[in-house]
């Protein structure tokens, strides 16, 4: 099997002499994908717990995860007609062990699972478009605060291809790749990789500059004429766009199914029967109809961490498609015992997996040069800070903003007055052990991102303005995500009100916000550059740094803290 770019194969194609086909019965193919997506570095198994309902009706919850045993379970499934595939946010917001080494590992794993390649997702762009260049094509060159190559003493580089078919350079060309058609011999399968085209919202703006995302239905449908002149009999769209909804993973029927994608997969061509998908970190497998009544595709998702894969298979009649399925496959891992104390076991009901030996080599590896880090004690907690599902407001959100505004309070290092973190950027529960201990492993897993701090003046009308860009997006739609204040500010909002009117009180220290006068207000480089939509803190004013926000954290819990409580943000909506 070979792997040829769409651009190389046109070429190729043209200069071709025109042989009259010979005719012969059509011959049964089946090709299969395996398709992950959301892995995010967890090298260890990440204590997933996967409810499954079994055929009788009973649900058993098993484990779930771990790179040695998600790169068993996919060699133990893989067919000869083969391709293994990826929806993005494969590296960002990583456990430790692999943040440590800046994601080589977990690009030296999905090397030895055997990944074809991937669509990129936002969280590659996390470090930078240097350093993502670096992960695809290897080298020591060092991009940001940590050192490369700090693993082995080199880096090679993935040998899988990181796609993005609507990411553009300022010249036109693409980043990397758009599209690819993989032979199987008897029948050709395009494939088309590309980010969500709002990846400027989703990491700090500065870091894509000079890129240009288009639509990603447009991107995929304008190169559909070329993989079909290529050769490709049926095209995959590899996307990290995703739904939500789906009350159980193993339910087909996809009941309640909705979220951006849904948009984007009924304008795509009907030539593309398969949409791989991510982002929101569901499992789901679902035949969508298309457009004029020209069929079914499907649309599929595995979770996220590597606690499913999808098994895809592609049924041909010559080279003709002629049927799809989709499952999705539990990656039992190993035992590990629940918070309520309950043993979560894999059960012998589902399938079971030897994990890979070399990946579990590589994982065990980077454990032992990370471990003395990981472990480290930083400080202490009065009990646990839990996260909220939804980004809201939380003792773990609210921990980190007055660990911002303590670590820019004084003159020298911002003269802040207030602090917020957005919800998105709290990323786990802290959980402190026995004694009230934290270890810098949990703080990290709270905030992987390594964004610095960033102070800056707005007025009281200007801070009203970034309030009310929590409830409403870029493109006008309603949503309600969060930004968590420092205890000495609170806020309370209507979403029964009208777009920019919903933001009801905003008090500093129990004083109402004056409108005309300044404040000085810290939050995350990521926010500050207008990240998650909150463009109104483009427009601050005097803006000054103050070092990492893991540090701030570090620092505000050294000497112990209590957890803070959650009501800060009052929600005013009437009862419906």
């Amino acid at each position: 099997m070979r792997l040829v770019p769409v651009s190389l194969l046109a070429l190729a194609v043209a200069a071709c002499s025109s042989t009259p086909p010979v005719e012969t019965a059509p011959v049964a193919t089946e090709i299969q994908l395996l398709a992950l997506n959301d892995l995010h570095g967890r090298l260890e198994a990440p204590e997933e717990v996967v409810p499954v309902t079994m055929a009788d009706g009973s649900v058993i919850r098993v484990p779930a995860g771990g790179a040695a045993m998600l790169g068993g379970a996919l060699k133990a499934y893989r067919t000869d007609n083969s391709m293994t595939v990826a929806a993005g946010d494969l590296i960002g917001a990583t456990p430790l062990a692999s943040a440590l080494f800046l994601d080589e590992p977990t690009i030296e794993a999905l090397d030895l699972m055997g990944l074809d390649y991937s669509a990129l997702g936002n969280h590659e762009f996390d470090k930078g478009v240097p350093e993502l260049l670096r992960i695809q094509n290897g080298g020591c060159e060092q991009f940001t605060a940590r050192t490369p190559c700090a693993l082995d003493g080199s880096f090679d580089g993935a040998d899988f291809d990181y796609m993005g078919a609507n990411v553009f350079l300022p010249d036109g060309t693409n980043l990397l790749p758009d599209a690819f058609v993989r032979d199987f011999g008897a029948v050709q399968v395009g494939i088309i990789g590309l980010p969500l085209v709002s990846v400027p919202g989703l990491v700090a703006p500065n870091l894509v500059d000079g890129l240009v995302f288009t639509d990603e239905a447009e991107t995929a449908n304008a190169l559909v004429p070329s993989l079909l002149e290529a050769g490709a009999d049926t095209i995959v769209l590899l996307i990290h766009q995703g739904a939500r909804g789906v009350e159980r993973w193993d339910d087909k029927g996809c009941e309640g199914l909705s979220g951006e994608i849904l948009p984007i997969v009924e304008r795509l061509d009907p030539a593309i029967a398969v949409v791989v998908s991510g982002h929101t970190h569901a499992a789901y497998t679902c035949r969508l109809p298309m457009a004029d009544g020209a069929g079914e595709r499907l649309l599929t998702s595995a979770g996220r961490y590597g606690a499913f894969f999808t098994d895809i298979r592609l049924a041909f009649a010559g080279e003709q498609l002629v049927a799809t399925r989709a499952d999705n496959v539990v990656v039992q891992g190993e035992s590990f015992v629940g918070r309520d104390g309950e043993v979560v076991a894999a059960s012998p009901r589902l399938p079971l997996f030897t994990p890979d030996p070399a990946v579990a080599a590589l994982v065990e590896r980077t454990l032992d040069k990370a471990r003395p880090q990981m472990e480290r004690v930083v400080g202490r907690l009065s009990g646990p800070a839990p996260d909220h599902p939804d980004d809201l407001e939380s003792p773990a959100a609210n921990l980190i903003a007055d660990a911002q505004l303590a670590a820019t309070r004084a003159a020298d290092r911002g003269g802040a007055q207030l602090a917020f973190i957005n919800g998105g950027g709290v990323r786990d529960a802290l959980v402190p052990g026995p004694d009230g201990a934290v270890t810098f492993e949990q703080l990290f897993a709270v905030q992987p991102f390594g964004n610095t701090l960033m102070t800056v003046t707005l007025s009281g009308a200007e801070l009203k303005a970034l309030l009310e860009q929590q409830f409403v997006t870029a493109d006008g739609r309603d949503r309600e995500s969060h930004l968590i204040p420092s205890g000495n500010f609170t806020f309370a909002y209507d979403l029964s009100l009208p777009a920019g009117e919903r933001v009801v009180s905003m008090r500093l220290d129990g004083v109402p916000i004056d409108p005309a006068r300044d404040y000085r207000v810290t939050t995350n480089n990521f926010v500050a550059n207008g990240g998650d939509g909150y463009s109104v803190f483009t427009r601050g004013r005097g803006r000054t740094g103050a070092g990492l926000d893991l540090d701030a954290l570090v620092d505000w819990i050294a000497e112990g803290r209590a957890v803070p409580a959650v009501g800060r943000i009052d929600n005013r909506t009437p009862a419906r």
